[in-house]
């Protein structure tokens, strides 16, 4: 991006993120996207009850369309996952894998909500027992003890990471790492002990996890196992800077009719914000948090000419 600061970034490149970009680029914003379309939940789905949609879509080719009508409105769109945001004198500072950081006046969450599974013996008898699907929420109940983190994207490795300045001893399994090499550089000056070309199981264990039974034969002794497939999710990353979630459930974030949630400048759109988890409501909301983030961005730099 040109400007050193940018008015609103989309961690999402989905239905929800796309739309949102649209409609804050319109508003002379300056738009970065961040995410990978292909691991979007509509990417994977056959599109037929969509309004206008006539007959069956391929959620894929959808999501294409919308990446080119973003970018050819002038919004930028990296694909890469995002791993840390932090709040910064008034604004917000995101890190992705690659180990840029960008700073943005406003922040739209729509990375949606889907938390996959190992499937596995052991993992929903143990869940909460030692089986933990958020390292940045529940890495403080495993100091000094021995971990592993299972899976073979960007959210592992940097759980993996952040688990050496807790436990004793962090495992990472994973069948191939698919990572930046920046993060890959990372893994390998680290005390993580790497355990490619491995997969699970079984999660061991009766009251709590004992153990880490992988295909090659390999038990590894350990009393926590985290689940971090694919990238981290906004759960993980609302939690870190304070985001409300719903207080019933605790698996979406609180949003008012502008998408907004309880920071200034915080937005969330699409499955992050709630069910019902349809395409139409992703968009409706995508259009409403671009647009209320635009305002705001161009609201904070009038002031900040003014003052």
């Amino acid at each position: 991006m040109a400007e050193d600061i940018i008015d609103v970034v989309i961690v999402g490149a989905g239905c929800a993120g796309l739309q949102a970009a649209v409609h804050a680029v319109r508003k002379k914003a300056s738009v970065l996207v961040l995410g990978k379309p292909e691991k979007s939940s509509i990417a994977r789905a056959h599109v037929e009850n969509y309004l206008c949609v006539d007959g069956v879509s391929d959620g894929i080719e959808m999501l294409k369309v919308g990446v080119a009508q973003a970018t050819r409105f002038g919004a930028e769109l990296w694909e890469e996952d995002v791993l840390h945001i932090e709040q910064r004198d008034g604004l917000f500072a995101v890190k992705v894998e690659s180990g840029r950081e960008v700073v943005a006046r406003t922040l739209i969450l729509a990375t949606g909500t889907s938390r996959k599974k190992l499937k596995v013996p052991g993992e929903k008898e143990l869940s909460g027992r030692g089986v933990s699907y958020c390292v940045d929420c529940d890495a403080n109940f495993f100091r000094n003890a021995k971990v592993a983190v299972v899976g073979n994207e960007s959210a592992a490795v940097d759980g993996a990471l952040t688990l050496t300045g807790y436990a004793s001893d962090v495992y990472l399994v994973a069948k191939e790492l698919a990572v930046s090499e920046e993060l890959r550089a990372r893994l390998a000056e680290s005390k993580v002990v790497l355990k490619e070309g491995a997969w699970i199981k079984k999660i061991a264990g009766a009251n709590a996890v004992t153990g880490l039974a992988l295909d090659d034969d390999t038990v590894l002794e350990v009393e926590g196992v985290f689940i971090e497939l694919g990238a981290k999710g906004a759960m993980e990353l609302a939690v870190n800077i304070g985001v409300q979630l719903d207080m019933e459930t605790f698996t979406y974030i609180e949003t008012n009719k502008r998408q907004e949630t309880n920071i200034p400048g915080i937005y969330a759109a699409g499955d992050i914000a709630g069910p019902p988890h349809q395409m139409a409501k992703a968009v409706g909301e995508g259009c409403v948090a671009g647009w209320e983030a635009a305002n705001h961005a161009n609201k904070q730099k009038r002031e900040a000419d003014a003052a």
